[in-house]
């Protein structure tokens, strides 16, 4: 049965031809256009190369959803000639394997040559993830340096070209005009009153669009806690035949695809943070209502934490937004600002090297062994110097910046070094804490108090709040991947192991009333005053704000002086300070 259509087609002879030519190609093609299910195929058609040709994808969702697509057009499952592979969970194919952008990063630090591998598609470019960054630039040392004939191809539906086809020594450029079907834009009348919940405003706007068209909806929003209270919001308002699917990154996976499955009657309204943008094709999905809110990490490199900023969409990001409405018919797509304001957006979203914690990037980039590495986008240099600071301070770098013995197990750990370090010193014992650190909060509105997460895990808790049952399920679910080669160590208390991964942030309270704390990385930082830890003297914080004058604590462990001479008795030094 011939595949359908798609407007990418005209342009892959083109795309081919690139490749034969230069072994690189940068390739511009609007959302719907059919980049990732087509150009994989294409060149395993055209036998650009004898090796697997490898795919990234930036998230897990998509992995899967590619993959499907890649092996449906080829009448086959996954597993055969098409493969996947992430964290937890592969499927090797013969000829081509969609991976995420971690995985990549892992292959070629463990193997720089490549070994068997021909081309490296970087699908979806524009989201300019810290890995596909990071992995774009190691591909491209290791082609230079090592395979030469290793393919190189940047796929992006948004992003301007010209620079990255300057990185890759001016690669050719193929461009696919037009996207599946047309998509109709509509924007408010006019400005909301200031002070409008951003919530109730996208619920009227949906309640609006559901009247006004047929087909499945989805809706962007910035998080998990906008989803549920626009949830909330519509409760009643909707049509009985409405379903609403929420769709985001803590969500269990089986949840996910479920939210991108069609529904066999009625309407379907899918509720998603960014996970829906790229890379996904939700079949019935006709309608797109974009709240115009994107939440990104932040790191500030003066006071050495991130934390999460919500902030207006790019000109960019709304476009690729409102192309998932056209997929598969004719759309719509209902924009939560007017068309004046639409002017005032920025035109792309900065890259995640940008703005973000750059201990992990540094460490790859320590684990290569070259800091000629060419970036599309350079690190920050504050950031990057916090970061080796930090790297230093847990023995992944010695005085010269070089990668120790230390720093290359916690490369090969799936973690951020402060829990990878956490986990070399204190062995299985501290796989659930790890794994709980790594994840969102799974108490909404509880103390501050570490070890009621704990409590939790252990099903135990019956405080105040609520349990996020799926978010705990998820931290499970890890426990058993982190423990795995790992050995008993000698038994540690929580605010020990705490300590082990913030180092820098562990908690003297200062003289008055209120429950402030100077921290020993020395930046300051305030509790509540009705949280139960506000009386301890010693605590260690494991979640800031990040706020830059001081930090507000979110999550927190008190710990003892004992404990802090358990873990770091051959530091802890007294200093005799005078005024003469």
């Amino acid at each position: 049965m011939p595949m359908t259509a798609l407007p990418i087609d005209p342009i892959l002879p083109a795309l081919i031809a690139a490749i034969r030519a230069r072994g690189c190609a940068v390739l511009q093609a609007p959302p719907g256009a059919g980049k990732t299910t087509r150009v994989p195929l294409a060149m395993r058609e055209a036998a650009v190369t004898p090796g697997k040709i490898i795919m990234l994808e930036p998230r897990r969702l998509a992995v899967r959803a590619a993959a499907d697509r890649l092996a449906e057009g080829l009448g086959e499952t996954p597993g055969a000639t098409v493969g996947y592979r992430m964290r937890g969970d592969s499927k090797p194919g013969s000829k081509i394997e969609v991976v995420t952008e971690g995985i990549l990063t892992r292959m070629i630090q463990n193997d720089p040559d490549l070994a068997g591998v021909g081309a490296i598609i970087f699908d979806e470019f524009h989201e300019r993830s810290l890995n596909a960054d990071l992995g774009l630039a190691l591909a491209w040392e290791a082609r230079q340096v090592l395979r030469p004939d290793l393919i190189v191809v940047v796929m992006s539906a948004t992003l301007d070209p010209a620079p990255v086809a300057a990185m890759l020594d001016d690669a050719p450029v193929v461009t696919s005009q037009g996207r599946s079907y047309p998509v109709t834009t509509h924007h408010l009348p006019k400005s909301l009153p200031k002070g409008t919940r951003l919530e109730a405003a996208t619920a009227d706007l949906i309640v609006d669009a559901v009247a006004a068209t047929h087909g499945g909806m989805l809706v962007f929003l910035p998080g998990e806690g906008e989803i549920r209270r626009v949830a909330q919001n519509l409760a009643g308002r909707l049509p009985d035949d409405c379903q609403i699917r929420p769709l985001y990154g803590a969500l269990p996976f089986k949840d996910q695809r479920a939210a991108i499955a069609p529904v066999a009657t009625g309407r379907k309204i899918v509720l998603a943070t960014s996970i829906a943008e790229t890379s996904l094709t939700i079949e019935d999905i006709r309608v797109v209502v974009d709240a115009g809110r994107s939440r990104r990490a932040r790191f500030d490199p003066g006071s050495g934490m991130s934390r999460l900023v919500t902030e207006r969409v790019s000109r960019a990001e709304a476009t690729q937004r409102a192309g998932r409405a056209g997929r598969v018919a004719p759309g719509d797509a209902y924009c939560l600002w007017t068309k004046g304001e639409e002017g005032a957006l920025p035109a792309f979203a900065p890259a995640e090297i940008e703005a973000a914690d750059l201990a992990s990037l540094a460490l790859e980039i320590a684990a290569w062994g070259s800091d000629d590495l060419r970036f599309l986008t350079p690190p920050p240099d504050g950031a990057l110097a916090e970061a080796r600071a930090l790297l230093q301070g847990l023995g992944a770098l010695d005085d010269a910046m070089r990668i120790t013995a230390h720093g290359r197990a916690l490369a090969a750990l799936p973690l951020h070094p402060r829990l990878a370090h956490m986990l070399q010193i204190a062995g299985s014992q501290a796989a659930p804490l790890a794994a709980l650190l790594a994840a969102r909060d799974p108490l909404r509105g509880a103390p501050s108090d570490l070890s009621l997460r704990i409590t939790a895990l252990k099903g135990r808790y019956d405080g105040p709040g609520q349990i996020n049952h799926a978010a705990l399920a998820q931290i499970k679910s890890e426990i058993p991947r982190l423990s795995k080669g790992l050995p008993k160590m000698q038994p540690l208390s929580l605010a020990a192991m705490a300590a082990l991964a913030y180092p820098d942030r562990i908690g003297l309270r200062r003289n008055g009333d209120d429950p402030r704390y100077v921290l020993s990385g020395g930046k300051g930082a305030v509790l509540d005053a009705s949280d139960p830890l506000a009386g301890q003297r010693l605590i260690v914080a494991t979640d800031l704000d990040g706020d830059t004058r001081e930090a507000r604590i979110r999550q927190a462990v008190t710990i003892t002086q004992s404990a802090l001479r358990d873990v770091f008795g051959d530091q802890i030094k007294w200093v005799d300070r005078n005024n003469t």
